[in-house]
Formats: C-alpha cells, sequence, structure tokens
C-alpha cells in the first residue's frame, strides 16, 4: 500500500500520526515506511526533510521504489503508532527557495524561451543553469519583475489536470512526463510540472534576489535568494555598507565613490613612493660607483625593489653585487655577477638558505645573523 503524501495535501503540515509499516538497517542508518507521511523525500532539487518520528531523529527522507524512507538515526517498532514532527524552520526555506525558482524561471522562460536545465539548492545559495543566453542587463529588471509577482500575493496552486486538459496545457518541463502529471502554476509567472512542495502564496517566499548571473558552459547560470536567506544577506550587506560608509567618512549610499577615492589616491602614492625608491637606490648605487665586489645590506623591501636595487648597484660597480633585504636572520638575496651558481649553493649551504636563478642572477633565502652574512664573504674573498 502506498504511503499517504501529506505533504502534498498540506504543504504546511508540520506534525502528524503515522503508523510504522517497515523499519529495517541500511548503510545510512534504520530506515522507517509509514503509512502516511508529511516528511518530503529528496526530490527535483529539493532536499529531504529532517526531524522527529517518536522522538527518534529523523536526519534524511528518500524515495525508493515507490516508498518514502525515513532515515533514522535509531529503530522503531514495527505496528507501533508514532508522532511526527518536522524540522519546520529547514521544510520552510526550501519551499521559499522552490517557489521563488519557479517566480524567476517562469518570467525568465516567457521572456527569452530559454529553458531551465538544472537546478540546485544548496545550504547558502540556489543555483539555476539556462539553456540559453540571458543578458546580464536583463538581470535587474527580472528581478524586479519577480519581487512583484511576490508581492501580489498570489495564491500558488498545485493539481494534476486530466489528460485531454494537460496536452493542451503550455507548461515547463525538462522531459516528457507520462500522465499523471503534477502541475504548479503561479498566476502570471510560470506553469510547471514540479513534484516539489511550495508555499501557499508568493508572498511567504520573497523576496527574490540575483546574487550573480553569467555565461555557463551553452547558456547561463544564476546564483539567487529566497525569502528569509535573501533578508539576511540583505542586511548583511546593508551592515558592511554602514560599516564601509564610518570607514571612509562618507555617507552610506556614497561608499562605491568614496572607495574609488581612496584607490586613486593609494595608486597616486604608490607611483610616488616608486619615484623616491628609484631616487634613493640611485643615491645608494652612486656610493659604490668602480668597486668590483659589493655587498649591501638593506631593510625589508617589497615586491620588485630588491632587484632593482641590486641592479642599480651592479650597474654602478661592474663586479660582483650581492644585496640582502631583510632583518634579524630572515634576509632575502639578489645575487648578480657572472657565473654565480657555485657561489650560491656556497651561501645556502653554509648560511641554511634556499635560492637559484639563472647563472648571472641567483636569488632566494636566507636564515642567518647580518654577521654570519658578513662573515661569509669576507672568506669567499
Amino acid at each position: 500500500m502506498e504511503t499517504r503524501r501529506l505533504f502534498y495535501e498540506d504543504s504546511h503540515l508540520r506534525a502528524f500520526d503515522a503508523t510504522v509499516r517497515a523499519c529495517f538497517s541500511t548503510p545510512r542508518g534504520w530506515a522507517a515506511v509509514l503509512d502516511q507521511t508529511c516528511f518530503y523525500p529528496e526530490g527535483g532539487g529539493q532536499g529531504g526533510d529532517s526531524g522527529t518520528l517518536g522522538g527518534v531523529a529523523v536526519m534524511d527522507t528518500h524515495e525508493h521504489d515507490g516508498e518514502i524512507w525515513h532515515v533514522l538515526a535509531a529503530p522503531l517498532a514495527v505496528g507501533s503508532t508514532v508522532r511526527g514532527e518536522l524540522d519546520w524552520d529547514a521544510r520552510f526555506d526550501r519551499m521559499q527557495q522552490h517557489s521563488g525558482e519557479h517566480i524567476l524561471s517562469g518570467l525568465i522562460c516567457r521572456r527569452f524561451g530559454v529553458n531551465n536545465v538544472g537546478f540546485h539548492m544548496g545550504a547558502q545559495t540556489v543555483t539555476i543553469d539556462f539553456d540559453g543566453c540571458i543578458p546580464a542587463q536583463a538581470l535587474p529588471e527580472l528581478e524586479d519583475e519577480a519581487n512583484q509577482i511576490v508581492w501580489q500575493d498570489v495564491e500558488i496552486l498545485a493539481r494534476y489536470p486530466a489528460p485531454e486538459e494537460l496536452r493542451a496545457l503550455r507548461y515547463r518541463s525538462k522531459k516528457a512526463l507520462d500522465w499523471p502529471v503534477r502541475i504548479v502554476e503561479i498566476p502570471g509567472a510560470d506553469c510547471c510540472a514540479c513534484c516539489g512542495v511550495h508555499v501557499r502564496r508568493t508572498g511567504e517566499a520573497g523576496p527574490i534576489k540575483i546574487l550573480s548571473g553569467g555565461g555557463f558552459h551553452e547558456g547561463t547560470r544564476l546564483e539567487i535568494v529566497c525569502g528569509a536567506r535573501a533578508w539576511r544577506v540583505l542586511t548583511g550587506a546593508f551592515e558592511q555598507n554602514r560599516l564601509v560608509s564610518q570607514t571612509l567618512s562618507v555617507r552610506q549610499g556614497e561608499t562605491a565613490a568614496g572607495a574609488a577615492a581612496i584607490r586613486d589616491q593609494l595608486a597616486a602614492e604608490k607611483y610616488r613612493a616608486v619615484g623616491l625608491a628609484r631616487e634613493l637606490f640611485a643615491a645608494i648605487a652612486a656610493r659604490y660607483a668602480g668597486q668590483e665586489n659589493v655587498l649591501h645590506f638593506a631593510p625589508p623591501l617589497a615586491g620588485g625593489e630588491l632587484t632593482e636595487l641590486a641592479g642599480a648597484i651592479h650597474a654602478a660597480g661592474g663586479g660582483d653585487t650581492a644585496v640582502f633585504s631583510g632583518e634579524g636572520r630572515v634576509w632575502r638575496y639578489c645575487l648578480l655577477g657572472r657565473d654565480l651558481r657555485a657561489k650560491n649553493a656556497a651561501l645556502c649551504a653554509a648560511l641554511h638558505g634556499r635560492g637559484g636563478g639563472k647563472p648571472g642572477c641567483q636569488m632566494g633565502t636566507v636564515n642567518a645573523a647580518r654577521e654570519e652574512i658578513a662573515a661569509f664573504f669576507q672568506s669567499a674573498v
């Protein structure tokens, strides 16, 4: 006898009583089959419900060959009557995401003639894959239209049309289906074959927020959030924007302009710093003019400043050049000359270093004090 599916009769039913028809062990734990249930089994991109049966945790719900299996933490007595209680927050969240996805997918299908070919409800966001292009500039308008449907608070209808009505009905479906087909209709937005559970009215699904959209394989992938998830995302974004506005000392509606001003200021300061560094490096190099072999110590330098300083000194001198940048026992180095591979190998062995490169340019790091580095080069002369 097939399990009575109470979730189709009332998607908002949170608790029920049922008789345990079977209970058996599976690789994932115990599984119970009931005479009726409001636990929705995983399917159609929507996760299976969790909760409790007779006080025993229901960790997941699946459908196997027409039976609904409730995956349990412990067994239940066959023939006993148990009280089932849903994890309602998790169920309602999934219904919000699912109904919001239907609204948006239906509108997109009508406007652009593309099909929803993939739907995944993750723990944080929902992704929808379409088999065609959705212009990025159309996304704000689609989002606004979807939320208009939410605010209209229209009833979401689920039914099994008769065969002749079904044949005449235009509805979305990822594949051809045999009758009976469950149709979920959202007036003004969507008509779709669907086995999932939904909120009663569109007002319960919103708001709907498109987080991102872009090319995916030969089509488009959207990332969205609906309902309470959207509210949390928007609240978090508002709080972050508030903190940014305080940091930049600008109004909350001007944070982008404030950040751009800081970016431009930093770019100008970086350009100025590069110029000053080059002037400094030229002055340092002038001190070593004509010297064949040079060992120079510098404070910690950023990025390519080490090689730039070493190059300036080497050009002013003419012999081998060794520049060490750092402090304490942590130093980066650059050796410039003819063939310095043997010297670099000896350097690394003596000073706990690692490095390499081209014959005339050896770079790396050493773990040694400044005095030890200087002693090495004095002994190597």
